[in-house]
């Protein structure tokens, strides 16, 4: 039986504009727990007459967005989405980042320091470089690393670099987290606001370091509201230049998936997200968003776009064949990622694209032309 939902009207890829949902009002910013009950107490509390202050509830610090010639440091600089920000950045803001592999032939006027999050050194940074804003790019997703290793530079790096960022008066931070935070379950709604639950540990304990990121930028953002904090959590990212588990297994000539189900999925191009976070630093968003492309597409269909080949599986033969090839390095996740191929995983952007303007510049097709084989 196809347990998928059903596309929304007008065709998956005919009108990809009609696909793009933008309905009901913004959630407000949170987990779904007592941080967004007190958001919603406190905006309710906020007089009509104070617009400054009802901006920082609906998603727009107090402080104002970032002014040309600021000061950003980007972590995880090097890779193929840090130097796209990192472009997209320079020319207006003052751009410096730090990662663990140099960038060769990084912009002359672009500093790089080769440096792990973990090392003392890196407070040093921040005294030296005195940042304005921080773009928190620098957390491991793959899975070729010790899970001690991915664990410590993911969850310790990120809370290391938060706790520098209140000590030395960074006015802005910016973390990347993920979609995959809410996780892939059969009762899901169709479009996740930013008040669902983080789940994704449920079901995918390989990932719920993601989702402890997630949960620590959440925190500090509550204990310091003055500092302007923006949690964005991007539907998987496909492009040329980033690296993700989606896009290698997109690129594969044949696509395992799991017989019988055939979910709805999102994307959304590189160099959009590095437009949603010059965004979120020009304007001062302040919240946890959800960031969306262009529209959703069933499973198999982002396969036939990228020109693979879906081949169904049974479920119980999948699980202990994906996990086998998984620990022989032969398949790019573990066996935990299975759900996503079964249950939809689908965000509802209202709010980001009401609080800075977004729209997605990146068709479906352009999208999937940047994997395609």
């Amino acid at each position: 039986m196809d347990r998928s939902r059903p596309a929304p009207p007008g065709g998956a890829l005919d009108d990809p504009a009609a696909l793009f949902h933008f309905g009901g009002e913004p959630p407000v910013a949170g987990g779904g727990s007592e941080a967004a009950t007190a958001a919603r107490q406190a905006a309710a509390a906020v007089p009509e007459d104070a617009p400054q202050t009802r901006a920082a509830v609906e998603g727009l610090h107090v402080r104002g967005g970032a002014q040309p010639g600021e000061k950003v440091l980007i972590t995880g600089i090097a890779g193929g989405q840090g130097r796209l920000i990192a472009r997209r950045l320079r020319g207006t803001y003052a751009v410096t980042g730090v990662d663990r592999v140099p960038w060769e032939g990084h912009p002359p006027d672009v500093g790089v320091h080769v440096l792990d999050l973990r090392k003392r050194k890196m407070e040093d940074i921040f005294r030296t470089e005195r940042p304005d804003a921080i773009v928190h790019h620098a957390l491991i997703r793959h899975f070729d690393v010790d899970p001690r290793v991915r664990h410590e530079v993911n969850v310790l790096g990120t809370r290391r670099l938060l706790d520098f960022s209140a000590q030395h008066g960074v006015k802005r931070v910016v973390v990347m987290s993920s979609s995959y935070v809410y996780g892939a379950l059969p009762d899901n709604p169709f479009y996740i606001d930013e008040e669902h639950p983080l789940n994704v540990s449920r079901t995918y304990p390989e990932v719920r370091d993601l989702a402890e990121v997630d949960s620590l930028a959440t925190a500090f953002l509550w204990r310091h509201p003055e500092i302007a904090t923006t949690i964005l959590r991007p539907v998987p990212i496909l492009g040329y230049y980033v690296t993700t588990s989606i896009g290698r297994f997109l690129r594969q000539r044949y696509v395992p998936t799991i017989l019988g189900f055939n979910p709805m999925m999102q994307f959304i191009h590189e160099e959009d997200v590095a437009e949603a976070v010059a965004l979120a630093l020009e304007k001062g968003t302040h919240g946890v968003f959800n960031l969306v492309g262009p529209g959703a597409v069933p499973f198999h269909t982002a396969i036939r776009e990228t020109g693979g080949v879906p081949i169904p599986v049974p479920e119980m033969l999948a699980r202990p064949l994906f996990e086998r090839l998984f620990e022989l390095g032969f398949f790019p996740t573990p066996s935990g990622a299975i759900d996503f191929a079964k249950y939809p995983c689908t965000l509802d952007g209202t709010r980001f694209a009401r609080a800075t303007g977004f729209r997605p510049r990146f068709t479906l097709e352009d999208v999937f032309a940047s994997v395609r084989r």
